[in-house]
């Protein structure tokens, strides 16, 4: 099988590691790809939000699937060109990719699907953003309407700021805060059948203990041995098998990739997002424990064969991912610094790529991510910091606490 992987971060790396793994792929090719990418894959330069140069680069290299990793193409409308060329591709069609493209179109769905989430407003002046700010009180949680590559979301209990994101935001969702240790589960869809993945946690703030801005994430483990044993099978029932079926009904299946992002509130599991693909950096940690062929379950979700593929077989232990930053993330980021120590097995490119002379630079905020795996939580933490000690990124940053309350049992559902 020839697959063509689009995008280029952290996200893609990983799934590059896990299509280059599966016997069945023959030949991978990468567009744009990333340096870290380049050691699984061949690289092809393409803009991956045209949906006609991609769908033309398929049909050169005679491509039997295509994975689209990031959200912006997805909203483009890539996956629709690619498959007007009678290629199969993973990923939902531009009408489908609402759901992550706009945070109103997705309340809307889970509105009429009856999904479990928090009470919200669209709001587009002024008076509306106090209005809503006003019912909900703090903490106020402010969502930037469309995408916004991870940082479209404040959650503050300073009125100023809520007002001041929103303000810079222009239309805006408002809604209540969910209480609740928060999960991220991914489910693989065909349309109509639905295959979960493992659950995992992330860190959105960029500073230990849940401190400073929210960035597009900082880390992330999985499994969850906190997390109540029906979770998984809660969460199909009440949300991802009526928002496949309402979407249906509209006439907009969704084959792909559903990212669920959920809070586990007193009164149970609700959603605070949708995403149209892959998290990052979960995707680190769940394909790292995945043991059934990556290339064969996506192939499978993309020709609507989903119902016949073998159930998922997992590794044992645990999977942590520690990401590193560059110098002022999630502010404007510093770019071009050298890096040493990023080409070890277990390291993930996200913001890399190379000078003329050879050498490994900078090119992004999250820059790389450390993913390790160990007979349990401890021992992959213990392995993922082992492997950030290693890397050497004048003024980068890092969380030191990513999977730490689980590891000590502080997580309470």
């Amino acid at each position: 099988m020839r697959v063509l992987l689009i995008g280029s971060g952290g996200r893609e790396h990983a799934l590059a590691v896990g299509l280059a793994a599966d016997p069945s792929v023959e030949e991978l090719v990468a567009a744009p790809g990333n340096p870290g990418i380049a050691s699984v894959a061949t690289l092809r330069d393409v803009v991956a939000t045209d949906p006609v140069a991609v769908a033309e680069l398929a049909v050169e290299l005679g491509t039997d699937l295509v994975v689209i990793g990031p959200e912006a193409p997805l909203v483009a409308g890539v996956a629709d060109a690619v498959r007007a060329k009678g290629i199969a591709c993973f990923g939902p069609s531009a009408a489908a990719a609402r759901l992550e493209g706009s945070k109103t179109f997705a309340k809307d769905v889970m509105t009429a699907a009856g999904v479990p989430t928090g009470r919200s407003y669209t709001c587009v002046s002024a008076e509306e953003v106090t209005a809503a700010l006003e019912e909900f009180g703090p903490p106020y949680v402010v969502k930037n309407d469309g995408l916004a590559a991870g940082k479209g979301v404040v959650v503050t209990d300073s009125l100023a700021e809520a007002r001041r994101h929103a303000e810079d935001c222009g239309r805006v969702v408002i809604e209540e805060f969910l209480d609740g240790p928060e999960v991220s589960l991914f489910v693989v869809t065909d349309g109509t059948a639905a295959v979960p993945l493992m659950p995992a946690q992330d860190f959105k703030r960029v500073g230990d203990g849940d401190t400073g801005p929210n960035t597009g994430g900082m880390g992330a483990y999985a499994p969850l041995p906190w997390a109540p044993a029906d979770l998984v099978e809660r969460v199909m029932a009440e949300t991802v098998t009526p928002t496949l079926a309402e979407m249906r009904e509209r006439g907009t299946p969704f084959a792909g990739l559903l990212y669920v992002g959920l809070a586990l509130t007193s009164k149970g599991p609700k959603v605070i997002e949708f995403n149209a693909r892959f998290g990052d950096p979960e995707t680190q940690v769940v394909l790292a424990l995945l043991a059934s062929p990556l290339g064969g379950l996506l192939r499978a979700a993309a020709t609507g064969t989903l119902a016949d593929f073998p159930a998922l077989r997992w590794h044992g232990g645990a999977a942590v991912t520690v990401v590193v930053a560059g110098h002022n993330y999630p502010g404007t980021p510093r770019t071009g610094d050298v890096i040493e120590g990023g080409e070890r097995p277990g390291v993930i490119h996200a913001g890399t790529t190379r000078r003329e002379d050879g050498a490994l630079v900078s090119s992004g905020g999250r820059v790389l991510s450390a993913t390790a795996t160990g007979a349990d939580l401890a021992g992959a933490r213990a392995a993922a910091y082992e492997l950030v000690n290693g890397i050497t990124l004048e003024g980068s940053h890092h969380r030191t606490d990513i999977a730490l309350a689980a590891v000590e049992g502080r997580i309470k559902v």
